[in-house]
């Protein structure tokens, strides 16, 4: 079994990550500014900022595997490519594995498209720095890392979120940094889209590249 870090482990996608890593067996740390109501067993939480490099390091340094499910808005407005930068730059020198909960916008609708986030002209206007901050990870954060750091992003389906939840079937469509469904953009759970997450730190099948997650 594999020692997970989960950055941001109390919000949507991460305490969905943090519960089915948990349940099958992996050692499981949670870092995140809350703890949650409802602790999930054998779960290490830890209440901090992300922000702080020391939180960071501290639950990194022991680490296979980090799991980055940090949101582009709140506190982290002005931070976010840059807390993003010091968990791959720890994560690199711990020799764990980074995967980063990542957004629809960046994938393509068709191999070789343009990426969704060029073109947001559909999608409100106050959303479009914080979509433009999520897909820069892909675009420009992750591939300029060392090649030393194995990293995977995992983009979701277009309706994923505590707004727009969605059934949990137990199953999922894996794609890559083309749109599984680039009619209508698609769904998927958190439980679903955890299961997946999980599935694919396990396989440990993909290096260094964007993946798609559906229903």
């Amino acid at each position: 079994m594999s020692r997970i870090t989960v950055i941001g482990g109390t919000g949507y996608a991460g305490s969905a990550i943090v519960a089915e890593a948990a349940a099958r067996g992996h050692r499981v740390t949670a870092l995140s500014r809350s703890l949650p109501d409802a602790p999930i067993p054998n779960v290490h939480y830890v209440q901090g900022d992300a922000t702080a490099e020391a939180n960071l390091s501290a639950s990194i340094k022991d680490a296979d595997v980090v799991v980055a499910a940090l949101a582009p808005r709140g506190p982290l407005t002005a931070t976010f490519r840059d807390v993003n930068g010091t968990i791959a730059r720890l994560a690199d020198v711990a020799g764990a594995r980074l995967y980063v909960v990542g957004g629809y916008s960046s994938l393509r609708p068709a191999p070789g498209a343009a990426r969704f986030v060029t073109d947001l002209g559909h999608v409100p206007a106050e959303l479009h720095d914080e979509i433009r901050a999520g897909a820069a990870l892909i675009i420009e954060d992750l591939p300029a890392t060392p090649p030393t750091l194995d990293w995977v992003f995992v983009s979701p389906a277009l309706r994923f979120g505590a707004r727009m939840p969605a059934e949990r079937l137990g199953r999922y469509r894996l794609g890559d940094d083309v749109a599984v469904q680039p009619q209508d953009g698609g769904a998927i759970s958190a439980a679903d889209y955890a299961l997946g997450f999980v599935d694919l730190i396990e396989k440990d099948d993909h290096h260094r590249t964007q993946v798609n997650l559906a229903h």
